[in-house]
């Protein structure tokens, strides 16, 4: 039975989600858990499992993990059928992956309105600036400013729901790697100093790095995105995704994988394993999937006894 309260979270956990999930998304729902069996059964209560998903529901609701456990990683992972080990992973991760391209598409959107727009509000350029900021490139100065604005755009776009899951089942092992149940990390984004996860075997020329850590998976897989929105290293991912968009394609994640070359060392073998993952698991009906309106719902493990 999973024990369920409905309440506002602590302060702490409020000002990280403040951050990551749209404020009209509160007050939430909080539920606490001990194994991957009570969360099915719980997504199972709300018509969120595989048959629904069989029957066409490509709805998903707005349940985020606020943590990777230690004890999937200890106890269960070795214990459940690769079958299952994947349902948890992918059911667990969409509503994440989800959220971080609805907040993208939000300032796109944003970002679109404005170069409609011939009379800016002093608050509105502020906004366009601090986007143009973040993605780290020249503001747009008018909405003649053709050329800023296809700049900005070709950072400011959503990454297909394949590739994420693709990405992170490859690079945290369905979630059971050290990195992952250390530092919630998914996606094994390399960093440099001393808050770095040291690998195991350490390459002494590159220097202090490692993986970097995140105090949530959300936060895990907001990075990668723009990781990839950003890095020169994935100029040509943006530029294929800019292409699908003038020719009024959908965004395709087994198309766009040709972009990640550089992602790996193993280059275009780890081009294929990603589209390979995508086309067994059939995970492009993902690309379909959308966040139900209504409450969001705070998943947190917990160690049994607890």
């Amino acid at each position: 039975m999973i024990p369920i309260a409905r309440l506002i979270l602590p302060l702490l956990f409020i000002f990280f989600c403040s951050v990551a999930l749209h404020a009209t998304e509160r007050p939430w729902d909080h539920i606490t858990f001990t194994k991957p069996d009570d969360v099915v059964a719980y997504f199972h209560s709300i018509n969120y499992s595989v048959a629904n998903w069989q029957q066409g529901d490509r709805s998903v609701p707005r349940v985020y993990l606020t943590h990777i456990p230690d004890h999937w990683r200890d106890h269960y992972a070795g214990a459940v059928s690769t079958e299952n080990k994947k349902k948890y992973f992918f059911f667990m991760l969409t509503p994440m992956v989800l959220r971080a391209n609805e907040t993208i598409a939000r300032q796109r959107a944003f970002v679109e309105a404005m170069q409609q727009t011939r009379a800016w509000a002093e608050q509105d350029r502020k906004h366009l600036q601090d986007i143009a900021a973040e993605y780290a490139v020249t503001a747009p100065q008018s909405a003649g400013d053709a050329a800023a604005f296809n700049t900005l755009l070709r950072r400011v776009d959503v990454v297909p729901a394949s590739l994420a899951m693709a990405q992170a089942a490859i690079e945290s092992g369905w979630g059971t790697s050290r990195f992952a149940s250390e530092g919630n990390a998914l996606f094994g984004q390399w960093t440099w100093g001393d808050d770095a996860i040291a690998p195991q075997r350490v390459r002494t020329e590159l220097g202090n790095y490692g993986i970097r850590s995140f105090k949530t998976p959300f936060e895990s897989i907001a990075a990668y995105m723009h990781n990839l929105n950003t890095h020169p290293a994935y100029e040509a991912l943006r530029r294929m995704r800019a292409q699908a968009r003038q020719q009024q394609q959908p965004l395709s994640g087994k198309a766009l994988a040709a972009g990640l070359e550089k992602y790996s060392e193993r280059g275009e073998a780890y081009v294929k394993e990603i589209r390979t993952l995508i086309r067994v698991n059939r995970l492009t009906e993902v690309d379909k999937a959308y966040l139900r309106d209504g409450r969001a719902t705070v998943l947190q493990p917990v160690e049994e006894g607890r």
